[in-house]
């Protein structure tokens, strides 16, 4: 496993799918796993142990309200932690559109940081896994710089290289 996905609440699954769906496409193998930081903290400090040992490399982690799950396995690993804000949809979220959950995860303490995508970004979140597993691993860097070199291709169709209005 190179990536672990965390998030605290089932409803967050299909954000947190982007994430996966992302990873897929790159070929990193990683394990996503449904644990809050508040109701489970022994489960969770037991999954993120086991997640090292399983050779994960990085961890995507998202969080809506006080949002405290990337910054609490931040804590527990030395391993890069990347935050995922969400906006919380219940009967009971307090209505702040993920703003809550942003300024918590971008506001870390020093000395323990979490790296931070916009709110609902899981699968930022998951380009920048893949651009740190690039660091280590040449094909999963040239699927990258492929997939940049599409993109630049599509913009370049889509009107890049101007257009008559």
């Amino acid at each position: 496993m190179q990536a672990a996905i965390f998030f605290g609440s089932k409803s967050d699954t299909d954000t947190m799918k982007k994430a996966a769906a992302v990873l897929a496409e790159f070929g990193v193998d990683y394990r996503a796993y449904i644990i809050s930081a508040h109701r489970s903290g022994e489960l969770l400090k037991k999954t993120v142990a086991q997640a090292e040992q399983d050779g994960c490399e990085v961890i995507i982690a998202g969080a809506g309200l006080a949002a405290h799950l990337p910054g609490v396995i931040a804590s527990l690993s030395v391993l890069p932690v990347i935050g995922v804000p969400l906006e919380c949809v219940t009967a009971h979220s307090n209505g702040l559109g993920g703003m809550d959950a942003l300024l918590s995860i971008v506001q870390m303490p020093k000395q323990i940081p979490v790296a931070t995508v916009g709110i609902n970004n899981a699968a930022n979140a998951a380009y920048l896994a893949v651009e740190i597993l690039a660091v280590k691993y040449p094909q999963l860097r040239e699927k990258l710089l492929a997939f940049r070199a599409q993109l630049i291709t599509e913009a370049a169709e889509n009107g890049g290289a101007g257009v008559t209005l």
